[in-house]
């Protein structure tokens, strides 16, 4: 089954040689999301700050397919620091509400630009 590669400019642009989303059939693949602002190219705050930029980049790129965090089934959280859990946790419960997706979390000893979280996602989208 061929790709289609996602693309937004409401997310920041890859900083490798990947690509932002790739869709296969119904399936959505989210490369990991780090805080960087889209527009303005920065990281910045804390780790709730930096978790809602994640999030938001992980948002924009959903609905750059016509998804919503809704469709997401699962996730992979990486932390700098696991004493940051909660913090995490606390903005995460924000964007999955009732049928949270599974999740794996993960301590890390790096994350790239220094970054405190990166979140990668995988959705399932059902067009009609």
């Amino acid at each position: 089954m061929p790709k289609n590669v996602i693309f937004t400019d409401k997310a920041p642009k890859a900083i490798g040689p990947y690509s932002q989303a790739n869709q296969s059939g119904n399936l959505l693949f989210i490369s990991g999301q780090i805080p960087i602002n889209p527009v303005t190219g920065e990281i910045s705050g804390d780790i709730s700050a930096q978790t809602r930029q994640a999030l938001e980049n992980l948002k924009s790129i959903l609905a750059a397919a016509g998804a919503t965090p809704a469709d997401v089934v699962k996730t992979t959280v990486f932390l700098k620091n696991l004493d940051d859990f909660n913090a995490m946790n606390a903005i995460y419960g924000e964007y999955f509400t009732l049928d949270a997706p599974a999740r794996s979390t993960i301590e890390v000893s790096r994350i790239p630009r220094g970054a405190l979280v990166e979140i990668e996602a995988i959705a399932v989208i059902n067009h009609k």
